[in-house]
Parts: structure tokens; sequence; C-alpha cells
């Protein structure tokens, strides 16, 4: 069964009740949760009723949320330069040009962004196979999703840059990690759709778009 922040908060929520009167009045949660460092699953893809979903995994507190109920937060430790490799020029000028990235490898200082199909039972999707798309990109910048090599090549999964919507491919039961590189800060908003095919029926099915938010700080 999928976990999602109501479950998960309910004991919560009636033990808060049960003390009420002994502590001061505060909500239980406060919407949107900021997070700037931590395991997330940025995008974590579910198949629940016949639907595909996608949330937000806190991977280090094993809480789920809808993408609407977390703002993430791109720190200014973020900020490097680019590479001074031409295959990099996707990101700016090599050499010169500066983005904020979360990276593939962790950094504990850094939110660590994952793309997770886990809670996908193999067998379900035709293939085990299924597909992000990245929709649209929003804000004062360009968002480029990509991993690098073991020589350090990147390979690039999505890029507003040069126009989208872009595909990224998945597994059932996998999770990957990638950079998400931002070339300017501000606020964004990145609407991503999962989609697959059904084994059993061949039928396709959408998920509803979700918008993941970020902010990005100079």
């Amino acid at each position: 069964m999928r976990r999602t922040l109501r479950h998960l908060l309910a004991p919560a929520i009636l033990g808060l009740a049960l003390v009420a009167t002994a502590l001061p009045a505060q909500a239980a949660t406060t919407l949107p949760v900021v997070f700037r460092t931590g395991h997330l699953d940025v995008v974590d893809v579910a198949y629940e009723a016949g639907e595909l979903e996608i949330g937000v995994h806190d991977e280090d507190n094993d809480v789920e949320y809808g993408s609407d109920e977390v703002k993430l937060v791109v720190k200014r430790q973020a900020k490097v330069t680019v590479p001074a490799d031409p295959a990099f020029a996707f990101l700016g000028t090599p050499g010169v040009s500066t983005v904020w990235t979360l990276p593939e490898i962790q950094n504990p200082d850094l939110i660590w962004p994952g793309i997770a199909a886990e809670e996908i039972e193999p067998g379900v999707f035709a293939g085990d196979s299924l597909t992000l798309s990245v929709r649209s990109v929003t804000g004062p910048g360009q968002l480029a999703i990509y991993t690098e090599n073991a020589v350090g090549q990147p390979n690039v999964l999505a890029d507003s840059g040069d126009g989208l919507p872009d595909s990224i491919n998945l597994t059932a039961g996998d999770h990957m990690h990638a950079n998400w590189a931002f070339d300017e800060a501000g606020t964004y908003r990145v609407v991503v759709r999962a989609t697959g095919v059904v084994a059993a029926t061949g039928q396709p099915v959408t998920s509803a778009p979700a918008t993941l938010h970020f902010t990005v700080k100079e």
C-alpha cells in the first residue's frame, strides 16, 4: 500500500488531540514541508488501484508527500562552475558559467535527488518499462537532468534549454540518481508525468501531472 502523509500522521494527530489541554495549540504539521538536505526521491512513481501516481519520498524518514506539499531548496553551496569540457556545453560556457547542481553523488549538505519506481512490482507493466516525461520548466532559467559515466562524461536525460517535453526511461522496482542543474537563481516549477502499458491488458496509463517546487538560492 502506498504511504501517504495523512496515514502516517494520523496516530500523531490523535495523540496531540488527547493532550491538547496540556500543550500550546499548534498545527500537527506545516505545509509545504521545506527540504534543504537529505535523501529524497523527488520523483517517486507508484501504481495504486489502476492509477499511476507521482509523489515525493523522504527516504531518510520514510514519509511520502504529494508534490504540492513539498518545497525543495537548492542551497548556495550547490553553486559550481561548469566543467571545462565541451561535453558540458548544455549547462553553459564550459569553465566559465555557473550552475546550481543537486548532485548525482550524495553530498550531505545538499538534497540528494532520486527518481524511483521501487513501489511498482515487476510484471505489472509491459517489459517492466515506464516513461517519466518532463513536461515543462517554469522559472528564471533552465534545468538539465543528467548522469555521468565512469570517466565523467555526461548523459543528458532532460534539458529544458533545448525544448521540452523530454522522456526518461524507468524500470519497475528501480531507483536512480542524477544531477539536477539550474542555471539561474530563483523559483522553479517542474511538471512531470509518468506513463506505462499495463502488461495484463495492453492498456496505456498516464499519471496526473505533478509539479515539483524548487527554490534556488543566490
